[in-house]
């Protein structure tokens, strides 16, 4: 009996001890889905705040292109006015040239470039038409057309000798000469423009330009002789200061 008892007592512990390990496993078990549950929420979450960052990048990338969509279609209406002014400043500048083609084919011809005109109406009209020249070679001279600035320069003075421009037309036609490097008919126009207007704000920029003709010419006497002239009349002018470093680089 004593046998027997002490047998059901061993098999009856084995079995609890069996269930407490199974009990313990299970807990484990337990606890391991937990971690991954939590994980996996975890993930989730980042996921969401990740696709709520690119929403809202995708937003503002549309609301920009949408901004530059704006600003381009500003720009363009502008290009189309620009272009459009352009347009109209190059048929006034064609019709400069025209007219004054017209004129220079005249004066070559040894005509008269215009009707004579004894009423206000044609002295208007001719007062106009000295303007329309005027502007017409100053075109050419700023399109770098030098060649055709200097022969529309040259029939305005003929034309209208006694024209308020007439200071500007030997400066612009000096400079196109220089440009030309046709240095004595340079020299002439700036010494024409320096005798008839020597208060004229350019007189000091033309001796300048006029020193450097000189050089041109392999006249050095005569250019240090003009910078001297130059130092002399307009001291602490900008033209002065270049004459200077001009004339101590001559040698």
């Amino acid at each position: 009996m004593r046998f027997w008892l002490l047998l059901c007592l061993c098999v009856a512990s084995s079995h609890a001890s069996a269930g407490l390990f199974a009990d313990e496993d299970a807990r484990k078990q337990v606890q391991q889905l937990e971690v991954r549950i939590v994980k996996l929420e975890q993930a989730l979450a980042s996921s969401d705040a990740d696709k709520e960052q690119t929403i809202r990048s995708m937003l503002d990338m549309q609301m920009q292109m949408e901004a530059l969509n704006t600003e381009l279609r500003k720009l363009r209406g502008q290009n189309e006015e620009f272009a459009h002014e352009l347009q109209d400043a190059e048929k006034r500048q064609k019709d400069f040239y025209v007219d004054l083609d017209t004129r220079l084919r005249r004066i070559e011809a040894g005509g008269t470039t215009s009707a004579p005109a004894d009423s206000g109406t044609g002295a208007a009209a001719g007062q106009g038409g000295e303007e329309r020249a005027f502007d017409a070679a100053y075109s050419f001279y700023k399109a770098e057309n030098y060649q055709n600035a200097v022969t529309a320069f040259g029939g305005f003075l003929k034309n209208y000798p006694q024209s308020a421009h007439e200071a500007n037309v030997l400066y612009w036609m000096g400079n196109s000469y220089f440009l030309l490097k046709d240095y004595k008919s340079c020299v002439s126009s700036y010494e024409s423009l320096a005798g008839k207007y020597p208060d004229h704000p350019r007189v000091a920029e033309t001796m300048l330009n006029t020193a450097e003709c000189q050089l041109g010419l392999r006249n050095k006497t005569a250019a240090k002789r003009t910078l001297k002239l130059l130092i002399s009349k307009f001291p602490g002018s900008d033209a002065s200061d270049k004459a200077k470093k001009r004339l101590a680089a001559i040698k």
